[in-house]
């Protein structure tokens, strides 16, 4: 498995907030990156030690990846945003309801999700349906 260099991404000085959330991304996709490996292990194998050592240790990776995931929405304070919208938009996709109703979520009396600062706004498939 291939190793990502733990100081490729090192500065010269502290990291800010939006610095460390973005290192620990990278950190949540080794976690996830391990669940799955340990995941196809399990699966590929009936030998029932093996199994419950693999699966040990991946629900210690998937209990890194929510323990990341809590650190960048404290770190990141559009991500966090984005978490409590996205919440009420899961509820209304999974109940039936309409695209629009979806999209709506976050307008109107809710405070939109802000751009992340210096970041470009992008053309992405679901702001071309409009």
């Amino acid at each position: 498995m291939p190793q990502t260099n733990p100081f490729h991404s090192m500065v010269p000085r502290k990291m800010t907030d939006s610095e460390l959330a973005r290192a620990i991304r990278l950190d949540m996709e080794a976690e996830l990156d391990a669940i799955n490996l340990y995941a196809a292990h399990f699966e590929a194998t009936d030998n029932e030690e093996a199994k419950a050592i693999l699966q040990h240790v991946m629900d210690e990776e998937r209990e890194h990846a929510a323990l990341f995931w809590e650190l960048i929405a404290r770190l990141d304070p559009a991500q966090a945003e984005h978490i409590k919208v996205m919440s009420e938009k899961y509820r209304l996709i999974v109940s039936g309801a309409s695209h629009e109703a979806v999209e709506a979520v976050g307008e109107g009396g809710e405070r939109r999700v802000a751009p992340e600062p210096g970041l470009d706004k992008r053309l992405t498939v679901g702001s071309l349906r409009r």
